[in-house]
């Protein structure tokens, strides 16, 4: 039976109801599609994210992991340049006298921007634009447009007459700054000339045999010897026996730090940090010999050569470094390496096929044990023992600044400036009050001129002096002022320039301007030397004060007959910690910064089975804050790895007590049967005014790295 609509109320309400529904669900379902949508664009979204974060991740660590490639590559790189060095130098052509006489290359002519003409004016970018047909029947319109081309045209002429000016100072100026470069060629060609008469007399008394020339000759032969490594020094005393046709000569060596002590670097992801693979101890001994044989054969190699007039029979080299004589405690020259070469004998050898250290050996040259150590061979023979006079290159001491002439002084400046690229005139003896050197900055658009003042004082430069300089500034006209002293500048100076055109160039600052330069000069004293002490009371120079030496002794064998080498260090400290890093003293840094430890190399003792070394303490060097020096042994990290202190027999400290420091006279160590490789020896400290040597002995693992940790130095 079919049923029958139903179209009431009720019906309709519900079909709206319905269709209510049925929108509601649609809703619903478009929410959860977009919500679905936004869900997956946001899970899109982070993958992409993560991708490129891992991307970026992936870059930025192949980009470490290149940075250490490339550092392991320069290390690799300067040990091939090492053990290539013979090979390198038979690779240069040989020296010859000729060389000598050949003048030097002259830079051309550089004017820089002094070169470039001035821009004049353009006349096109003055012109008014003329009104349009209807606004020029309007008079006043006219009037405004003419008055508009009288200004332009009263711009442009001004603008063209300080062009010209302009044009015509730069070639004035460019005309001056040419005559001085025409009269500094000049001058260098002199010298030229002047060095060539000398040349061609040298060697006229070289041919003819007279010492002196045969020194100054072969000196320069090796002072001026190219294609060495970076950090090889060319300091050299040479002495010539015409009798024996011999030259002895001493040569300075490179320290043992000329060896890279790491192998390689590589990038650790998980600490993000390069970390340095240390170079094995026993390859970096073995590559120091190899460069000092090397270096020997090469320096013999090239006397030889550069001999065409065969004057030399034979060469006696001795190779030095400069290092602490354990004998006076002072820095001395350290002979690591001799050699006495025949040349008729060395004539014969194939050097491009040759082991460096066996053909040293095989010519009877005699090798440094332990040139790390320092440990020393005698020479062979030494130039002063010659006879006569000795020439040396390299060695001369620096100027003291404090020392210098007043006027040389002034000099010395004016070359800084004029090096630094700036015209320089001095005025010292024509009376310019207030000025020494005045420089002229020669760039057309910044420069002008510079008053420089050069002060040579010992005590602080006091404020006055500032603001003369100042006044002095605004009397000449000038862009700046600069003031060069060999002391330094209160706090006052400093406040006072502010926002001035003033510049203050300290004693240290001037010293180290003038070493970028190659120029020298040092503010007293002299390298590391210990300053001098004040005259007593009656005028009198004092006695040197005896100095605090503790003194570290041991069996050089164990029981089973295994050599045993300890490695003595100190720790300058302060609440626990090294004050720096460089106050860390070790075989490799043998001294601190202030020259208030020092350790002296290990030696044996003669006529016993003995190895000793010693640590001096100048407690008045020690840094203000420093409270404690802290002493300690650890066995040598060879390969195999090092014995335990167990091994070690025998071990015992004497000490010697300066002013203001005291301890016992001998402490004896007990190592019997201790596992570790390190131990505290004992440490000074600081109490009061007085310094108190305390014996430890407590073990410590690592050895020299674990002590290093213990006591704050950074290690990788």
């Amino acid at each position: 039976m079919a049923g029958r609509r139903n179209d009431g109320v009720l019906a309709v309400w519900a079909e709206a109801q319905r269709q209510q529904q049925r929108r509601e669900e649609a809703r619903w379902r478009a929410e959860a599609a977009e919500e679905r949508r936004r869900e997956r664009e946001a899970r899109e979204a982070q993958r992409a994210a993560a991708r490129g974060e891992r991307e970026a991740l992936r870059a930025y660590q192949q980009a470490r992991e290149a940075e250490a490639a490339r550092r392991t590559a320069e290390l690799d790189g300067r040990v091939e340049e090492l053990r290539g060095l013979l090979a390198a130098g038979l690779g240069r052509p040989a020296f010859s006298p000729q060389a000598l006489l050949a003048p030097r290359t002259l830079p051309p002519f550089e004017p820089g921007r002094l070169g470039e003409p001035v821009p004049m004016p353009d006349q096109a970018r003055y012109q008014v634009p003329p009104p349009d047909p209807v606004q020029a029947r309007n008079p006043g319109v006219w009037q405004q447009y003419e008055q508009y081309v009288a200004q332009a045209r009263a711009r442009f002429e001004q603008d063209w007459y300080a062009a010209q000016a302009a044009e015509a100072d730069r070639q004035r100026r460019l005309a001056e700054y040419h005559g001085q470069y025409l009269e500094w060629v000049a001058q260098h060609r002199r010298q030229d000339e002047e060095r060539a008469a000398g040349t061609r007399e040298l060697l006229h008394r070289l041919r003819a045999g007279e010492a002196e020339a045969v020194q100054e000759y072969f000196s320069a032969v090796l002072y001026g010897s190219a294609g060495w490594p970076e950090g090889f020094p060319h300091r050299l005393v040479a002495a010539w026996e015409a009798s024996t046709r011999q030259l002895v000569v001493n040569w300075e060596l490179p320290g043992a730090d000329v060896v890279p002590s790491s192998a390689r670097v590589r990038y650790v992801k998980a600490d993000d940090r390069e970390a340095e693979v240390a170079r094995p101890a026993t390859e970096r001994k073995a590559l120091y010999k190899e460069v000092l044989a090397q270096s020997a054969l090469r320096v013999v190699t090239e006397l030889f050569r550069a001999d065409g007039d065969g004057l030399l029979a034979s060469v006696v080299l001795n190779g030095f470094v400069r290092g602490i004589d354990p004998a006076t405690g002072r820095e001395a020259e350290r002979f690591l390496s001799t050699v006495t070469v025949d040349r008729a004998e060395f004539a014969g050898l194939a050097l491009d096929r040759v082991a460096a250290v066996e053909c040293f050996q095989g010519l009877g040259g005699k090798l440094s044990a332990r040139p790390e150590r320092l440990d020393e061979v005698r020479p062979d023979r030494l130039p002063e023992t010659v006879g006569g006079s000795v020439a040396g290159q390299g060695g001369e001491e620096e100027p003291d600044l404090f020392e210098m002439d007043p006027i040389e002084f002034e000099e010395l400046i004016a070359e800084l400036f004029r090096l630094r690229g700036f015209r320089v005139m001095t005025t010292a003896r024509s009376g310019d009050a207030g000025v020494d050197v005045v420089a002229e900055d020669l760039d057309p658009v910044t420069g002008g001129r510079i008053v420089i003042q050069a002060k040579r004082y010992r005590s602080t430069v006091s404020p006055t002096a500032v603001r003369d300089l100042d006044s002095t500034v605004r009397h000449h006209g000038a862009i700046k002022g600069i003031l060069v002293t060999t002391a330094g500048f209160g706090p006052g100076s400093y406040e006072y320039i502010r926002n001035k055109p003033l510049t203050l160039v300290s004693g240290p600052e001037l010293v180290e301007l003038l070493a970028e330069q190659g120029l020298r000069g040092r503010l007293g004293g002299g390298g590391s030397a210990a300053p001098r002490r004040a005259p007593a009371a009656g005028g009198a120079a004092e006695a040197a004060e005896p100095a605090t030496t503790v003194r570290l002794s041991w069996q050089s064998r164990t029981a089973g007959g295994d050599a045993v080498e300890l490695d003595v260090s100190a720790f300058v400290c302060a609440s626990g910690r090294v004050v720096g890093d460089e106050h860390f003293v070790f075989f490799n840094n043998p001294q601190d910064p202030d020259g208030a430890v020092r350790l002296h190399p290990t030696r044996s003792v003669p006529g016993e089975p003995v190895r000793a070394a010693e640590l001096t303490l100048d407690p008045e060097r020690l840094p203000a804050g420093a409270d404690e020096v802290v002493v300690a042994v650890s066995t040598e990290e060879e390969e195999p790895p090092a014995l335990p202190l167990g091994y070690v027999h025998g071990l015992a400290m004497t000490g010697s007590y300066g002013p203001h420091t005291a301890g016992p006279e001998r402490w004896a160590a007990a190592t019997g049967g201790m596992p570790e490789t390190a131990m505290l020896v004992g440490s000074f400290q600081r109490r009061g005014g007085s310094w108190t040597f305390t014996p430890s002995g407590k073990a410590v693992a690592g050895g020299l790295a674990g002590l290093a940790v213990r006591w704050g130095v950074a290690v990788e």
